[in-house]
Order: structure tokens, then C-alpha cells, then sequence
């Protein structure tokens, strides 16, 4: 709940100034939110692993990466070679452990 609060803020502020949200959380995966929404239905499932549970895990993470992808075309579309810079050094999902090999060479 705090990654998705902490990145709700960031796209906030940043739509409010037609930016590209590149801040806070956003410096480290480009879909904070969806890794939020993923982490807590991956406590659901472990919380209450049933059946449904079993099911619906793998389909919902997999909607929500559909979505991002969506997502991800309408923003090229607006913010064309600013967005896509970040997203070639800013990771989708998974944030890297360093802050990234391609700063380091820079």
C-alpha cells in the first residue's frame, strides 16, 4: 500500500503538469502501481490459498501486464522520444538492484 501511494502521488503531480512521472517509485520500475496491485494479490494468495485464489492469480498478473502494455503505447503516442529513453533505462516491472549499468557507463 506504501508503493501504491507513493506512486499514485508521483503520476499525480506529473499529470496535473503534463509530465512524464519519472520520480519517486517511477525512477525504479516504470509500473509502480501494477507491481503494488501484484504484491498484494500475491499476499491474498498466499494469505488464502485456495482454489479461486490458484486461478485468478495468474490471470489478474496477466491482465495487469496487458494493461500496462496499453498503457505504455498511449504514452509514446504523447511523449514520444522523452518516454522512450526512460523506458529504456528504467525496467517495466522488476527493478535492478543496481540503479542501472547503463548510468555507471555514462
Amino acid at each position: 500500500f506504501i508503493l501504491l501511494s507513493a506512486a499514485w502521488k508521483v503520476l499525480y503531480e506529473a499529470q496535473r503538469a503534463h509530465k512524464l512521472a519519472v520520480t519517486g517509485p517511477y525512477a525504479w520500475v516504470r509500473h509502480p502501481q501494477y507491481d503494488g496491485f501484484i504484491l498484494i494479490m500475491l499476499g491474498f494468495l498466499l494469505q488464502w490459498p485456495t482454489i479461486l485464489t490458484l486461478l485468478m492469480f495468474p490471470i489478474l498478473v496477466y491482465m495487469y501486464i496487458r494493461l500496462a502494455h496499453a498503457e505504455e503505447r498511449e504514452v509514446l503516442e504523447e511523449f514520444g522520444d522523452e518516454y522512450a529513453r526512460y523506458a529504456a533505462t528504467i525496467p517495466a516491472f522488476i527493478p535492478r538492484l543496481s540503479r542501472g549499468e547503463k548510468e555507471t557507463e555514462k
